[in-house]
């Protein structure tokens, strides 16, 4: 027989462990079809980038350098604010791109 306090503990861990795990998946990857990364020229190579429509883009130019890029360095991925809840990839590339300072 399973006592109120024995039952508090274990349902106390389980949504301790249930939400460690939540924690370690990694949010999604935008996708270059996604209509936001389509209207900012989204593309996960920068050297894919549509030079005729982006005359700025220059090939130094990644998610990884700009200013709005929220990953660590080294890092394959990270957060941005104009896709939120997802990641880019730090070798992509958008036409909202700003260097870091």
């Amino acid at each position: 027989m399973t006592t109120r306090r024995v039952f508090m503990m274990q349902s106390v861990l389980g949504a301790s462990a249930l939400a460690s795990g939540v924690a370690m998946a990694s949010p999604p990857k935008v996708a270059e079809t996604d209509a936001n990364a389509k209207g900012l020229g989204y593309v996960v190579d920068t050297a894919k980038a549509n030079a005729k429509k982006y005359p700025k883009h220059a090939a130094t130019q990644s998610c990884a350098n700009c200013a709005l890029y929220q990953g660590k360095a080294g890092e394959e991925s990270g957060g941005c604010p104009l896709f939120a809840g997802k990641e880019v990839s730090a070798k992509g590339w958008c036409s909202a791109y700003a260097k870091k300072a």
